[in-house]
């Protein structure tokens, strides 16, 4: 395989360490210190090395690379605009924590502690974030078909996983004597708006969501064509990772009122697609694709830290 540009970048161990200044100074510009982001901040770190345990333990590239945190540092800074959201953020560190746990799991229907681990997180995620409840069928289903861990003992310690949280919810109520949080929590799954409506999304979100897109796109191609160079298991994790893509873009659309945490969803289970394409090709077109999506990738980042500086200051 010659040595491209784009090889070189993503086998260099400077990559990890240039992407972390990159998002620092990011943050920076976005006002983190003035904001007083630091919840924020600290899910976007923990997030981030979640990310590096979840390539480096799957060994999601067959190379040493680290473009998939690299890839998720950067599509993440490039939808600045999702700083300030906390309820986001700490549900997507709890699917990354979730997603990591769930894959040690594999072709293992005995793992009924780690699957309740895994679950414990999930739970967490959608008390933060209600609505990843709609991905439960979906991931059941994969515990079947694609992490094939799936029994009537690991679907039990699910089920049991999940529900920690809210027990632990429940006996706070209990103890406030006030059971309004909880109504309200769950009466949020029930309330639906106009699909496809996209009206309320702003042009640089759309630009934003675009690129998520057509890097999903891409990635899911290109590990579609190639996917027999790789392990079974590693065929199966990213199997995992384009259904939750589309399920999360189906969401998107249905009801665009939760675009943020399906776009973070999005930016989650795209990075190692992409990754994939990057670190795994080398001819010149992808070398140039690599080049032109890397500028846009941070052309639109300019473009949304000066959108976001607009309405942060």
């Amino acid at each position: 395989m010659r040595k491209l540009l784009q090889n070189r970048i993503a086998e260099s161990k400077l990559t990890m360490p240039a992407t972390i200044v990159y998002a620092l100074v990011v943050w920076l510009l976005c006002g983190v210190l003035t904001n007083h982001w630091w919840w924020q901040i600290g899910c976007f770190a923990v997030t981030t090395y979640l990310m590096v345990l979840l390539n480096n333990t799957n060994v999601l590239i067959r190379i040493f690379s680290r473009m998939v945190s690299s890839s998720f540092l950067a599509l993440s800074c490039a939808a600045c605009f999702l700083f300030p959201v906390l309820r986001e953020a700490v549900m997507i560190t709890c699917l990354a924590a979730f997603t990591l746990l769930l894959f040690h799991t594999y072709q293992d229907k005995k793992a009924a502690g780690l699957t309740y681990y895994a679950f414990l997180f999930f739970g967490v995620a959608s008390i933060a974030y209600v609505h990843v409840l709609f991905f439960l069928p979906l991931i059941w289903l994969m515990m079947i078909t694609n992490t094939m861990s799936m029994s009537w003992r690991t679907w039990t310690a699910s089920l049991l996983g999940l529900l920690t949280p809210y027990w632990f919810g429940c006996i706070w109520l209990l103890y406030q004597r006030d059971y309004t949080p909880a109504i309200e929590h769950f009466s949020a799954l029930s309330v639906f708006e106009e699909p496809f409506n996209l009206y309320g999304i702003t042009g640089y979100q759309k630009v934003t969501l675009a690129l998520i897109i057509l890097l999903a796109i891409i990635g899911g191609i290109h590990f579609i064509h190639k996917n027999y160079l790789d392990k079974i298991r590693v065929r199966m994790f990213y199997g995992f990772f384009i259904w939750i893509d589309l399920a999360a873009l189906a969401l998107l659309f249905l009801q665009p009122q939760h675009f943020n945490a399906m776009l973070l969803i999005m930016i989650l289970n795209t990075s190692p697609l992409i990754a994939h394409f990057v670190a795994l090709t080398s001819t010149k077109f992808t070398n140039i694709a690599f080049l032109v999506l890397t500028t846009v990738t941070f052309l639109l980042t300019v473009y949304n830290i000066w959108i976001s500086s607009s309405f942060f200051s």
